[in-house]
């Protein structure tokens, strides 16, 4: 895991200008973004980025494109639902203080967003996910800005309280295999579906950078089952889509 900070711009391949939609060529974007893989397998991994896009009008007739996008998501080793409801309400205070349609809208885009399709499970306990976002008649550029300076800001407080709630539990050899179980099906969302990463080695970024977000290790388990009844099983039952942990 680590902090990365970003600023890349140029002209846009083949292949994004046609994920993306658009026509023209030189683009500009920044952001910065989070990935953090505790050693303590009760300590959840956690992801922030906040990013901006841009691109000039170089077509005729083809007006200015920006946008702001980001988020935060939290993957647990072994989902606590006490913690699951914290790191929700926390991301909903902050959304509600911009708009109240914000965190049903954004917590729904995660849930659809951070899903494991080949495993047919979530990758985490989701959070929040948003992108493209522009000014309209309701929603000017300021408080876009405003908005996703909130959620960078929300990521220090959420994340130190959660860690100090869980830092000091003791944990098995069996429980820390669990915990690089799970770290293999975030390395496998990361390279196989995350945008950021595909928008990386498209735009020729730094590689060391692009991987930032893979665990420091992880194991690939043939058929692997959880005993029934287990906490690891307990985990497993709650990675979908749709539950309400901010009610």
């Amino acid at each position: 895991g680590g902090v990365n900070f970003s600023a890349v711009g140029g002209e846009l391949s083949h292949v994004l200008k046609k994920s993306l939609n658009v026509d023209q060529d030189d683009f500009f974007a920044t952001g910065v973004s989070i990935v953090m893989h505790p050693n303590h397998p009760m300590v959840p991994i956690i992801h922030m980025n906040i990013r901006y896009f841009e691109m000039p009008s170089t077509v005729s007739g083809a007006k200015p494109l920006r946008w702001f996008g980001g988020g935060i998501d939290l993957t647990p080793h072994y989902v606590v639902e006490e913690d699951a409801k914290f790191f929700h309400r926390q991301l909903k205070n902050c959304c509600d203080t911009f708009n109240p349609e914000f965190y049903p809208r954004f917590k729904t885009w995660a849930d659809e967003y951070f899903c494991i399709k080949h495993r047919h499970e979530t990758r985490g306990i989701g959070g929040i996910f948003f992108d493209r976002l522009a000014a309209n008649e309701d929603l000017s550029w300021t408080e876009i800005f405003e908005f996703s300076k909130a959620v960078g800001r929300t990521f220090i407080p959420v994340y130190t309280e959660l860690i100090n709630r869980n830092r000091h539990k003791t944990f098995s050899p069996e429980q820390q295999e669990w915990q690089y179980q799970r770290r293999s099906r975030y390395a496998e969302f990361n390279l196989v579906y995350d945008a950021g990463t595909k928008f990386g080695l498209e735009t020729n970024g730094r590689i060391e950078s692009i991987l930032m977000s893979l665990p420091p290790q992880a194991r690939w388990v043939y058929n692997y089952q959880p005993e029934p009844g287990s906490e690891e099983a307990k985990t497993n039952s709650l990675l979908r889509k749709g539950i309400d942990w901010a009610g």
